[in-house]
């Protein structure tokens, strides 16, 4: 079963394939299931054609894959060209929302900063 480019896998629950496809996770993924009808649990090699064309016609009701990868980059853009705080932060690579930076954020600003134990040299005895 292919949605939008995206092969679902044949071996997984419906509420889990969908997720596959860029902007559909769990919720969507009910949501999409109980307005079809169709049973969370059923597997895609299980489904009929007209069960399939249901579920795509419902997700491409939603913005996925290409055109919210493009939407989101486009709002970075935008907060990048005005200049704001949360298009610095998108710019420097740094977390945006928040989070602390002096410890944790290894994440993003890379594991290349971790410094061992308090810095100072121990003396040697005499």
């Amino acid at each position: 079963m292919r949605i939008a480019g995206i092969t679902i896998p044949d071996e997984k629950r419906l509420e889990i394939g969908l997720t596959a496809v860029f902007g559909v996770g769990r919720t969507r993924a009910h949501q999409i299931l109980d307005k079809t009808g169709i049973e969370r649990g059923s597997k895609p090699k299980d489904l009929k054609p007209e069960d399939e064309n249901k579920i795509r016609k419902e997700i491409e009701a939603f913005a996925i894959e290409g055109d919210l990868k493009r939407e989101v980059s486009g709002n970075i853009k935008r907060l990048k060209d005005i200049k704001s705080y949360r298009g610095a932060r998108h710019s420097h690579n740094l977390p945006s929302r928040g989070q602390r930076t002096k410890t944790n954020s290894r994440t993003v600003r890379g594991n290349v900063r971790k410094t061992m134990g308090s810095g100072k040299r121990k003396l040697e005895k005499k």
